[in-house]
């Protein structure tokens, strides 16, 4: 006696699924320049890697004697796989089925992925390619009734936040939950003109306004990669799509139980790099490139800017110091003066949550002139939003190192550690601190004087110039309120012998934070 037959149907059925929504929708998502999710998930996983969960699932005709005739598979594909040699969980959306709908998932899929995911302890993979909320009107036809809203699983959702990584790809049209899932994660991504993410669609949004709108213009890549923040990172392609998340994913843990991997570097510790003695100008208005700071400093090409397109004021990434993987935050003279404005605050405050809750030592670069000011800032929140930030840095329970390289100033500047902590910091000879700077400190601080001299301007200038110095960062050492003042080309090598120290202390903590990331 044998179970051959059935075996045979397993696999027969299997095959069915794998056809998808058949030849006339693949060829249309391939004319569309997408590939179907099958293919996303084989080029993004490992070789060979992909483990498939759920595949029996759809829907399927019979003939009378109760054999199977056709079957439509459930538009959801999900498993596990390898990204780089580590074990993830990967779900997606399969457009040719439905257009990715939700009603046409059969059983909760997606949700079982996420709870595989938090009880495995296992990084979470979205491919994100339809509605991912109720469906369509068209549920209202096949249930014969409608419903009250409800995120069922939501707790799930949220407790992967503070558990393991999420990352989410927009990989092509997303409304509603699906764009909201998309939000809900420590990396996200879009892919330049053939992805979009909006509340709601055209359609929707025409009718609701009565005016038409392209996909594009109403949540093109271009919108929220940068005007909005609602997404991380923009990339041209769905190849590039995939080698970004598997390098996002190469600095995370598996989960905040595990301490975050180190990949061994041929970078040598004591490099000292000869730019560093002259990248910052004496002229404290003139701009220079935050970058070429970073990657002198950081293993060689092993800097990765998240978000680079919002919150310009401000540079976040992951990085390596001899092989350890860590945060960086620094600010971009060439944004705002590097001031902190409010869309650079959002983003300091996710990007510090993340670090915070995988462990990520931060190295901080400090050039900050304070908050942005005028009419426009205040307008944008940026005092609550600051806050915001500031609380975040305060909560973190991560070693933290700051490096002052030019300017510290005011309440922003104040944020560039924990003060009531440690607070380690290096100061290079160019850094100038304080709660304003001189030149504009002097006109609010000396007003009735200047106003009563006879030269105003002669005698505002006679007070900065007495008042110079005491802005010498060698005053400050003198009186400990800096703790070291260095060769700038020091920077990496002592670095580097600070970020073992963190990850031994790091060691000691790993598991989850009393609350989750802000998404």
């Amino acid at each position: 006696m044998s179970w051959q037959d059935e075996v045979d149907e397993l696999r027969r059925r299997e095959e069915l699924a794998k056809q998808m929504g058949g030849d006339e929708p693949i060829q249309r998502q391939h004319d569309n320049g997408r590939l179907t999710v099958r293919e996303r998930i084989d080029a993004l996983a490992d070789e060979n890697s992909f483990h498939e969960i759920g595949a029996l699932a759809g829907k399927g005709s019979y003939s009378e004697d109760g054999k199977l005739e056709s079957f439509t598979p459930s538009n959801f594909v999900l498993g596990t796989a390898k990204i780089n040699g580590r074990r993830v969980v990967i779900g997606g959306d399969d457009f040719t089925v439905r257009g990715g709908a939700a009603d046409a998932k059969v059983g909760d899929k997606s949700g079982y992925g996420e709870q595989y995911a938090l009880e495995m302890r296992m990084p979470l993979v979205r491919l994100i390619d339809g509605s991912g909320g109720g469906g369509s009107v068209k549920t209202l036809e096949i249930v014969g009734h409608s419903y009250v809203p409800a995120l069922h699983g939501f707790e799930t959702t949220m407790q992967l936040m503070g558990q393991v990584p999420v990352v989410c790809a927009c990989m092509g049209s997303v409304a509603g939950l699906g764009a909201v899932r998309t939000t809900i994660s420590h990396f996200s991504l879009m892919i330049k003109e053939t992805s979009q993410l909006f509340v709601a669609g055209p359609p929707v949004v025409e009718r609701g306004f009565g005016k038409p709108v392209g996909k594009n213009e109403l949540g093109g890549s271009q919108i929220h990669a940068h005007g909005s923040g609602a997404v991380d990172n923009e990339v041209e392609t769905e190849q590039e799509a995939f080698d970004t998340i598997r390098n996002f994913l190469s600095y995370l843990p598996q989960s905040v139980w595990q301490p975050p991997p180190r990949i061994e570097s041929d970078d040598s510790v004591e490099r000292r790099d000869e730019s560093l003695l002259s990248v910052i100008p004496r002229d404290r208005r003139q701009m220079y490139q935050i970058r070429e700071v970073i990657h002198a400093i950081v293993d060689a090409e092993s800097f990765f800017e998240i978000n680079p397109g919002y919150g310009e004021s401000l540079v976040v990434g992951l990085a390596r110091l001899d092989g350890y993987a860590i945060g960086i935050m620094a600010n971009d003279t060439c944004h705002h003066g590097g001031a902190v404005n409010a869309s650079a605050s959002e983003k300091m405050m996710r990007f510090v949550d993340l670090c915070d809750t995988f462990h990520l030592p931060m190295l901080n670069f400090v050039d900050n002139p304070g908050f942005l000011i005028g009419s426009k800032a205040e307008e944008e929140g940026t005092v609550r939003l600051g806050s915001r930030a500031l609380m975040a840095c305060y909560q973190a329970t991560i070693p933290w190192v700051s490096v002052i390289i030019r300017r510290c100033y005011g309440v922003a500047g104040a944020g560039h550690g924990n003060g009531d902590r440690l607070n380690l910091r290096y100061a290079w000879p160019s850094a100038d601190w304080g709660s304003l700077p001189i030149e504009g400190g002097v006109q609010a601080a000396y007003r009735r004087d200047i106003e009563a001299a006879e030269d105003p301007d002669a005698r505002r200038r006679e007070l900065e110039d007495m008042l110079e110095q005491y802005r010498s960062p060698f005053r400050t050492a003198e009186a400990f309120g800096i703790e070291e003042v260095i060769d700038p080309r020091d920077t990496r090598p002592l670095l580097c012998d600070w970020v073992e120290l963190a990850y031994e202390i790091t060691a000691t903590q790993l598991g989850p934070k009393s609350r989750t990331p802000r998404p």
